[in-house]
């Protein structure tokens, strides 16, 4: 069975570009109409330079530069779901924040030589674990979101991991730092 071709033409730089893919024609379409806001000027109008999907295909991240003043920055599409509740250790339930999570990432990776990329992609990662074991309840514990995201840091950066497990765990001695060290050097 052969499907009908869909294909829009479009001005860029004074040229038409036709594309042929479905999803790519409603993305396009869509950056024409609805532009993303630029953080740094607040221009309407981007090009966006690449898109990826996570492994469940259920957000896509794309990468966009500004055609105001060059800026470049992600923004994420993502399919609206019941909201991931975190159960916190004194009862509390609280909706599922991933910008909490990449404030403490930010903070633990300050200095160090990760880049931008690897801290969304560590992010991404953080969060498709969390949906997954979230499952049908749609609720997972702070516990969970503390030890997959010193899973994820781990294989990018240890000073970044004891960092973040110095403040996650709570350490209010150096014993507990040499003790986590050496777990670190015993793995």
């Amino acid at each position: 069975m052969q499907f009908p071709i869909f294909c829009i033409s479009y001005p860029i730089d004074g040229k038409y570009k036709r594309i042929d893919n479905i999803l790519s024609t409603f993305s396009v379409i869509y950056d024409i109409l609805f532009g993303m806001k630029c953080p740094r000027c607040s221009a309407d109008k981007d090009k966006v330079l690449e898109s990826r999907t996570n492994k469940d295909g259920t957000s896509i991240r794309r990468r966009r530069e500004c055609l105001n003043c060059g800026y470049r920055f992600t923004s994420y599409e993502r399919i609206e779901e019941k909201p991931i509740i975190v159960i916190k250790k004194d009862g509390r339930h609280q909706p599922f924040d991933i910008t909490k999570v990449e404030r403490g990432i930010r903070q633990c990776t300050e200095k160090l030589n990760i880049t931008q990329d690897e801290i969304e992609s560590i992010l991404q990662k953080i969060e498709d674990s969390i949906y997954e074991l979230a499952g049908s309840k749609n609720t997972v514990t702070s516990q969970q979101v503390g030890e997959e995201t010193l899973k994820q840091l781990y294989p990018v950066s240890r000073v970044a991991y004891v960092r973040f497990a110095s403040v996650y765990r709570a350490f209010d001695d150096l014993d507990q730092f040499i003790e986590e060290i050496e777990h670190l050097a015993r793995r």
